[in-house]
């Protein structure tokens, strides 16, 4: 996997995946190894209205990438302004694409040293040109930087999910627990796990499941869903600066389930994925933007299986309410508080966002009802 990071100054494959299934196997991480190229903005010239500020990068050839996003110094500073791009593929030029000025999934703390501010990712396919422009009317942060990121050589997305290993239900009985889906496990995806930080956080019982889209749009195949997610694990902790993928599951267009942040898709990995409330949750992230248009009802099939194990392990029901407590003032609620939320709730519950946009987020009670049932209560 290669990222290459571009400074901004001034201010399907043939390989099988591994699934947690009785008889699967592993496969390698990605062979390729990350790369990083740098290179600096300028301030591009033309008329600008009064008070604002337009930097950016001139069209220009790089390296190959599929994904790609601008992050900064400060994880606590705001981007003021927009940033566009515009890539290239195969010989041809997009239009301008708009980034969410603020990647909004994030940890509770800084997870390592180098916590940095980040606008979504964007999800590109096969590119060998950028183009960049930044516009604000105020001063923009520190350490502005494009990041460019190839997924690497690995595993493209099985057709379909396989059964649960049954080594993995040795769990306590709970009430109501519902059946376990089958989930590609991270070698399935091709994750390096040389790339994250060693060791795990646990919290208590997961007792909520926060929905989200990743924003990364929706020109993806699910043959590359790996890459993907290969792509956004990457651009989460190169970029962003955390332990490691801040999700717990991620479900593609088709349904596959894929298992996230590493250590163990049944036990309570703390994640980074709703600030204020990652403890006592879990966050599961429809691969692509959902803030209109229809949501695939394998997506969304996929969120309702994974959100009614993932919540049956303890018994709650996943069309009940529960009380979890927030670790920071960021989140709609100050540190300390304690507020009710839907077991399956929407990211924009517990932050001011549109995650998971109003198309997922229209859909959760059909997806609370769809998981009860898996569990058995309807």
């Amino acid at each position: 996997m290669r990222i290459h990071q571009v400074s901004l100054f001034g201010a399907a494959c043939a390989l099988a995946l591994s699934l947690t299934a009785a008889g699967s196997t592993a496969v390698p991480a990605a062979s390729a190894p990350a790369r990083t190229s740098t290179l600096a903005l300028v301030p591009l010239a033309g008329p600008r209205a009064a008070g604002t500020v337009l930097l950016g990068l001139p069209a220009r050839a790089t390296t190959g990438y599929s994904l790609l996003g601008v992050s900064w110094d400060d994880p606590a500073a705001e981007l003021p302004g927009t940033v566009q791009v515009r890539t290239r593929s195969a010989g041809r030029w997009s239009g301008w694409q708009q980034l969410a000025a603020d990647s909004e999934d994030r940890p509770d703390r800084p997870e390592t040293s180098g916590a940095r501010g980040a606008t979504a990712p964007r999800w590109v396919g096969p590119s060998d040109g950028v183009q960049v422009r930044v516009v604000g009317d105020g001063p923009l942060p520190a350490g502005l930087r494009v990041d460019l990121v190839d997924p690497g050589d690995g595993p493209s997305a099985p057709a379909a999910p396989a059964a649960a290993e049954p080594a993995e239900r040795a769990l306590p009985a709970a009430a109501h627990q519902a059946p376990r889906p089958g989930i590609v496990v991270r070698a399935g995806w091709g994750a390096d796990e040389s790339l994250r930080r060693p060791g795990f956080d646990y919290t208590g019982d997961v007792r909520a499941v926060f929905v989200h889209h990743t924003d990364t749009g929706n020109d993806y195949r699910c043959s590359d869903s790996a890459k993907l997610i290969r792509s956004i694990y990457q651009y989460h902790v190169r970029s962003n600066g955390w332990r490691d993928l801040g999700y717990n599951f991620l479900v593609d267009r088709c349904g596959i389930i894929f298992e996230g942040r590493a250590g163990g898709v049944a036990r309570s990995v703390l994640g980074a994925h709703t600030l204020g409330f990652n403890t006592g949750s879990a966050g599961v992230a429809a691969l692509g933007t959902y803030v209109s248009g229809p949501v695939p009802q394998a997506q969304l099939d996929g969120i309702a299986k994974i959100a009614a194990w993932k919540l049956g392990l303890t018994g709650q029901d996943a069309t009940g309410r529960t009380m979890l407590t927030s670790a920071s003032n960021g989140s709609r609620y100050p540190s300390g508080t304690a507020h009710t939320f839907d077991a399956v709730s929407g990211h924009r519950d517990a932050f001011d966002t549109e995650c998971p946009g109003n198309a997922l987020f229209a859909e959760l009670p059909a997806i609370r009802e769809r998981a009860a049932h898996l569990q058995g209560r309807r």
